[in-house]
């Protein structure tokens, strides 16, 4: 087993994020119900549920370095403003409008694990590196289904 190859830093940035997905989701949740768009509900909940365990897997590498897991957000980070622009995004109070909200914070989480895969490559262990590609096909799944159910919305 490796040991000391990964970068307790990186590690809590990734933990920060689906902390941010979370968050995102839960925003969407409630806007959901607000919309009574509950058909949206269930799925909302499972990537709540998705990035929880994702931040699970991640956190017992932090702490093999000694460090502690991060509890935060990203509040200063690109995905965190993309969550939170799901509430001023919903101008036009509609389904379609939520899901696209979700979708580019979707965009974001990828776009944050594929930098960090390929730029952070030597601070990261094999095995953390095969977890966050397990997590990211998840995560792209996640980011397909929104985009099809967005594609499916009729004006």
């Amino acid at each position: 087993m490796e040991n000391h190859l990964n970068n307790p830093e990186i590690i809590n940035d990734l933990i920060k994020i689906n902390n941010d997905r979370v968050e995102g989701y839960k925003t969407a949740l409630d806007l959901s119900h607000t919309l009574s768009l509950d058909s949206l509900q269930q799925l909302f909940a499972k990537y709540v549920l998705q990035s929880q365990h994702f931040i699970d897997e991640l956190k017992p590498f932090v702490e093999m370095e000694g460090e502690h897991p991060t509890e935060a957000t990203m509040l200063s980070g690109k995905l965190f403003r993309m969550w939170m622009n799901v509430k001023v995004t919903i101008a036009g109070n509609d389904r379609k409008s939520l899901l696209e909200s979700c979708e580019r914070g979707e965009d974001a989480f990828k776009d944050t694990y594929k930098k960090i895969l390929e730029e952070d490559n030597d601070q990261l262990s094999v095995e953390v590196k095969n977890i966050l590609l397990k997590q990211l096909d998840k995560q792209l799944e996640a980011h397909d289904a929104i985009k099809m159910l967005r594609d499916e919305v009729t004006l």
